[in-house]
């Protein structure tokens, strides 16, 4: 990967870093706090590389239950599935780099790519990979610097997955600013809230990530529509 490439990724990918330092030190701390090396921690962070889910596989280390791993793993991140089936026009031809992409698909990522304006002149796929590969190192190195505290000192942890809240907070305002329609974003506002009150804090994902897809598909031709306005207009 060219430093040009990196370079042009780089600027999208500050508040994921600003993010990933804080939760993955984090993460770090935690397995270091219960008694796991942190060639396992780092392990984890670049071949699992699962955010949320790493956190809750913190308990599942030491009581192994494969088949309880297994459901959970896909109950957390059952989400990706949309994820995925948002980029398969922007990764189609991404070719050897795919596998990758496909793999580093995180929330933050998706968050980027999917939204990302691509330098004119650059190939998409190195640019989509670049963002990819960033972030992912700045998870693996947070991790490792949390090891390192985490086995020099006790830290309280508690409050500091807030930090997540305000990344995507971040995200999102700016995709508000430089977006001309909004109301894809109002429907997965209203559709998450709707799902969180019906459903709860721990049930509202699925629902309403399906919820948000239905409802796109059925405003699709008038959101097709209006892009084609947006474009043909002088």
């Amino acid at each position: 990967m060219d430093k040009n490439t990196l370079r042009a990724a780089f600027p999208h990918t500050i508040p994921v870093l600003t993010g990933y330092l804080f939760l993955g030190v984090a993460y770090g701390i935690l397995m270091a706090s219960s008694g796991y090396p942190a060639w396992l921690a780092v392990l984890m962070s670049v071949a699992v590389y699962a955010g949320s889910m790493q956190f809750a596989a913190v308990p599942l280390l030491a009581v192994p239950d494969p088949l309880g791993a297994l459901l959970l793993a896909l109950l957390v991140n059952a989400r990706h599935v949309f994820y995925g089936i948002s980029m398969m026009n922007q990764y189609r031809d991404a070719g050897r780099c795919r596998p990758y992409l496909i793999f580093a698909l995180t929330d933050e990522t998706f968050s980027v790519n999917v939204s990302a304006k691509v330098p004119a002149g650059m190939e998409p796929a190195r640019f989509y990979t670049a963002v990819s590969a960033l972030d992912q190192f700045y998870w693996v190195t947070a991790t490792a610097l949390g090891c390192a505290l985490g086995a020099a000192a006790s830290f309280d942890t508690k409050g500091i997955s807030f930090v997540m809240t305000a990344l995507f907070t971040a995200i999102f305002t700016g995709q508000w600013l430089d977006a001309k329609e909004h109301r894809p974003a109002l429907v997965g506002v209203g559709a998450s809230a709707a799902c969180l009150v019906l459903f709860g804090p721990s049930g509202f994902i699925l629902p309403a990530m399906a919820a948000i897809v239905g409802i796109l598909l059925l405003l699709r031709p008038a959101l097709e529509k209006q892009k084609e306005r947006q474009v043909t207009a002088p």
